[in-house]
């Protein structure tokens, strides 16, 4: 099964080429939810210190005004990512006056989906669209769901490899097409062993019983403000969580590039009954959604990987990727660890960039709908169960225990993570791997079990917990210093942030009905 990997491996050492695995472009983007001391969902807006929502490069918002997100450039090492991620934390918090960082990717006590309040990005077409685009979510699946928060890992491997690569596979096609192909495969296999993230970075086990308050659930309780499922490892990445029923038949093919592009494309295009029954307009004229399609756009197609190519302002991701192509894979399904103060470590990092690596040299066949359901089952399994004794995943019509696979994965990583290591006397990489077989070894290690534990321990509620830890890491980040650099950098970026919204207002010459016809006909 993993024969490919193992071959390719020995190609780059032969030729000597086994360096060019290094150094691949490692980007964060993690979501926190703004609260009050009280551990409720902030009603104030975006800080204006932090420049605009809209045109800042490393502080925007997600789907609430309250859900900041942080966004790394990307950096050749994982050190410089991570430092990256805290000193922009730091930075926020000079300008959150009594506000917090909420420590889970779970919310807070939610009360009612109206508390959740929706992005504003200003009065141009594009900041407009954004806006509108979130309303349609609001009238398609609630608002409790985008309160979740998330981190996404995005990834390429250096591009001093792919003509290396592309030699040893002796590929004639163009190198654009055989780097999307490439990537392709890879986010294939994220899908296939997908699974195996939650199990071991899940950390979303309960939730604050407010989450689901008037609704049907599953869920059983752990203590007077708590449900949670006993062996779960991320409900983020569960059925409360990124999924929606209007998505289940859209059938979104990784095969290659121009299926991926095409099906997506389509499900922007073809309407949805539920989703007509709403409306794109009330009775004011003003919209509550941008169409009534199976997606408004492409962005709304949940997954937990997304092949990637950076748009231009106005220009749609499908575009993007037809024109230029796959230029990095991100992976999406990663949940913030509340025991680091931004939410992630440097050895899980260092994990996710070897494992994604690995799913792009393993063997990727191509994956039928019936192939793509049963890892979508395999991905809600461990969501809600990873952590259960002997658990079954389905690999090849045949059961497989969780342990074993997640074992043999990492027993086929090793080779990599020593090439990788090459000229690292700490043996990171090596040292990655080894702390993730050891959770496979010992259930207890996992952030989803150690998350449980600590609640029994202290006799905490998940919200009493969280808010315990997003007060130690504002603790944290108030006294950590960053460079004089990093402040100019973070200073500069909003103030000309604020500059590039005011003439992206001033400078609209359609209007909204006109400039969203021009966007939906691209292509």
């Amino acid at each position: 099964m993993y024969e490919r990997i193992q071959n390719r491996l020995k190609k780059l050492v032969n030729s000597q080429q086994g360096s060019a695995l290094s150094g691949g472009l490692k980007g964060i983007e993690k979501e926190s939810l703004r609260v009050n001391q009280q551990g409720k969902i902030a009603q104030t807006p975006h800080p204006k210190e932090l420049g605009s929502a809209l045109t800042n490069p490393y502080i925007t918002t997600d789907y609430s005004e309250a859900l900041l997100e942080f966004i790394t450039p990307p950096f050749s090492k994982a050190t410089a990512a991570l430092d990256f991620m805290q000193a922009v934390h730091s930075y926020t918090y000079q300008h959150l006056g009594d506000e917090m960082l909420w420590a889970t990717s779970m919310p807070c006590i939610v009360d009612g989906d109206m508390s959740i309040p929706i992005a504003e990005y200003g009065h141009s077409n594009i900041g407009t669209m954004k806006h509108v685009y979130r309303i349609g979510l609001w009238h398609r699946y609630g608002r409790s769901m985008q309160a979740i928060a998330g981190i996404h890992f995005n990834y390429s491997l250096p591009v001093k490899f792919w003509p290396i690569y592309q030699a040893l596979e002796a590929d004639t096609q163009d190198e654009k097409d055989f780097i999307s192909q490439s990537y392709m495969d890879m986010a294939r296999n994220l899908h296939r062993y997908g699974w195996l993230v939650l199990y071991l970075f899940g950390a979303s086990p309960a939730i604050c019983k407010s989450f689901v308050k008037g609704r049907e659930h599953s869920f059983e309780e752990f203590d007077y403000g708590t449900f949670y499922k006993p062996y779960a490892t991320s409900l983020r990445m569960s059925d409360i969580g990124y999924k929606n029923d209007s998505q289940s038949d859209i059938n979104i093919s990784y095969n290659s590039l121009e299926k991926y592009v095409n099906r997506l494309a389509s499900a922007t295009q073809t309407p949805f009954g539920d989703f007509d029954a709403i409306g794109i307009k009330d009775s004011s004229g003003d919209y509550k959604q941008l169409n009534s399609n199976i997606l408004q756009i492409e962005n709304e197609y949940y997954s937990n990987v997304r092949p990637k190519q950076v748009a231009k302002s106005g220009e749609r991701p499908s575009e993007a990727l037809k024109k230029r192509g796959v230029q990095y894979v991100e992976l999406r399904s990663v949940d913030i660890n509340p025991f680091y103060p931004a939410g992630i470590s440097e050895s899980q990092l260092l994990f996710l960039e070897a494992f994604m690596i690995f799913c792009l040299l393993a063997d990727s066949p191509t994956m039928s709908a019936t192939d793509k359901a049963c890892v979508d089952d395999n991905l809600t399994l461990v969501a809600c169960e990873g952590r259960k004794p002997d658990l079954l995943l389905q690999r090849n019509n045949a059961g497989v225990t969780l342990k074993s696979w997640g074992l043999e994965i990492c027993d086929e990583m090793k080779e990599l993570c020593r090439l990788l290591d090459v000229d690292d006397d700490n043996q990171s990489y090596t040292n990655a791997l080894n702390a993730q077989i050891k959770k496979l070894n010992n259930v207890e290690l996992t952030p989803s079990a150690n998350v449980l534990d600590e609640m029994k321990k202290q006799g905490l509620p998940f919200f009493k917990f969280a808010l315990q830890q997003a007060n130690t890491h504002r603790d944290f980040f108030k006294k950590s210093s960053f460079s004089s650099t990093q402040q100019q950098c973070f200073e500069t970026a909003a103030l000309q942030s604020i500059k590039e919204q005011t003439l992206l207002e001033q400078n609209d010459s359609l209007s909204f009905d006109a400039f969203l016809q021009q966007y939906f006909s691209q292509g």
